[in-house]
């Protein structure tokens, strides 16, 4: 007893002098969580009022849009594989924390066993009678039933660490669901949008159409008096058809969001219900960015990085212990005999109470490799943390700019088209008059069809950054 007892001792700490050597960390691994944020964005004021907080029901006012998102919510296949993967989390805490719950069971059996009389067994057998007097029955039974338990007791805390990393990454997956979800609010809003701008757009050609072909009458009633030549009338006939082929390409476009949208709500191609009125009145909303630091409370996908690493530094823990000596206890109770009619007899009864103390001695390597793979991924986390920080707040500035720029676009964009406008009516009216060439009336109605469409686009762009910063300030998921 005191030659193991020295054993065990040496065991331990030989384990724990290998774990210490080899148990050094990066030092990126040290950094901490809370990195330090900017305190405000450029180019905004340091307030703390936060659009992303607003849900978007109240962010998103048109009620066929709200539809949409609505159904994507329910019918959206990514989300809903998302969802399965949340499950998938929730198994794997139960599994872990099974792993440091005592293992306990029943067991029964039954067999026979004759063994050779010429052999060691066989000759205690003959030597000895199990009933005195009588010679043993042959070949032997054996009948049984109990109950048995082990346990690893878990004095380092690995086996709780692997359970708190499994909750982590639970977590990691819940705040991966939320992302899902603003990003599929955005998306849905923005090809809304794009929808509406593209039955703007269309009804524009259209009204350009018939303008044009009245103008084509002229020219070829002009021809016929002589006032113009073949030539005008054939560049007329060219600029109409033109901008009929634009009518066919927007129908397409149309089709194509149309069935994005359907896609994103889960549904097969179908018309998709929207808002009449005019594109050009709609007003984008006023979103407040609040400061750079609430991104760590709004952004699902920072929360899910921060999870990540919370994840990582307990597998490190986990890998740690693994170094250490393991104490492991196994018990059981129940009976045994050759007779079923001895089964529950008190002699028939056994028990078993054992404690076994390993530590790693040979296999280091493979312990080193796991405990350097865990440190490793786990400077990976502190870089993908620090890395979805930075592109947030980079997201959020990016879109403060830009809506302050396109609300200059669309002011100029604005007074071009009014320009534009202007100028045919002019153009027109000169031309009947003889006093403007045939190609000033075509190039002003180019130019004004294609100042309409940039102003179109240019609000689109509006709409899209407002949509665009709502989501990079982490709104949409609540």
């Amino acid at each position: 007893m005191m030659f193991k007892s020295r054993i065990y001792k040496y065991i331990v700490i030989t384990g724990l002098i290998l774990s210490v050597s080899a148990c050094k960390l990066p030092d990126v691994a040290k950094r901490t969580e809370n990195t330090n944020t900017p305190a405000a964005y450029s180019g905004a004021t340091q307030d703390t009022v936060n659009s992303a907080k607003l849900k978007w029901k109240d962010f998103f006012k048109d009620p066929y849009l709200t539809r949409l998102i609505d159904t994507a919510l329910v019918n959206n296949q990514e989300l809903n594989i998302t969802l399965q993967e949340i499950q998938i989390s929730q198994n794997e805490i139960r599994i872990r924390k099974g792993e440091y719950l005592p293992f306990a069971g029943l067991r029964a059996g039954a067999g026979v066993d004759k063994v050779g009389r010429f052999t060691r067994n066989g000759a205690l057998e003959e030597n000895i009678n199990i009933v005195p007097g009588k010679e043993n029955p042959e070949p032997l039974q054996d009948y049984s039933f109990g109950a048995y338990a082990n346990w690893e007791a878990d004095i380092w805390g690995k086996l709780h660490n692997a359970k708190r990393a499994a909750i982590q990454r639970y977590l990691s997956t819940v705040e991966g669901k939320n992302f899902v979800i603003t990003n599929l609010v955005g998306e849905i809003a923005n090809s809304y949008y794009e929808l509406l701008a593209l039955d703007t757009q269309l009804a524009i050609v259209q009204q350009n159409i018939d303008i044009q072909t009245n103008a084509l009458e002229i020219v070829r009633l002009q021809k016929q008096s002589a006032r113009v030549t073949e030539l005008a009338v054939r560049r007329f006939e060219a600029q109409v058809l033109n901008t009929r082929s634009l009518q066919y390409n927007i129908q397409q476009q149309i089709v194509e969001t149309e069935n994005r949208i359907n896609f994103l709500v889960g549904r097969y191609p179908q018309h998709v219900e929207r808002s009449n009125d005019d594109f050009n009145m709609l007003v984008p909303n006023t979103v407040a960015t609040g400061i750079p630091s609430q991104l760590l409370e709004n952004r699902p996908d920072v929360k899910q990085a921060e999870l990540k690493l919370a994840a990582a530094k307990l597998d490190v823990k986990s890998a740690k212990a693994q170094f250490y000596p393991s104490l492991g206890i196994s018990a059981g109770i129940g009976y045994q005999a050759l007779d079923p009619t001895h089964l529950i007899k008190p002699e028939s009864l056994l028990y078993t109470l054992a404690g076994d103390l390993a530590a790693p001695l040979i296999n280091r390597n493979a312990i080193k490799a796991s405990y350097k793979n865990a440190n490793a991924q786990q400077v990976q986390a502190v870089y993908d943390y620090e890395r979805t920080l930075l592109n947030a707040y980079i997201e959020v500035a990016n879109q403060i700019s830009n809506i302050s720029n396109l609300q200059q676009t669309y002011n100029l964009k604005s007074q071009q088209v009014n320009a534009l406008n202007e100028s045919v009516d002019i153009s027109n009216t000169l031309f009947r008059s003889a006093r403007a060439d045939y190609m000033e009336v075509l190039l002003t109605q180019r130019d004004a069809l294609e100042s309409k469409f940039e102003l179109i686009e240019t609000k689109l762009k509006q709409m899209n950054a407002t949509v665009n910063i709502y989501r990079a300030l982490g709104g949409g998921w609540n």
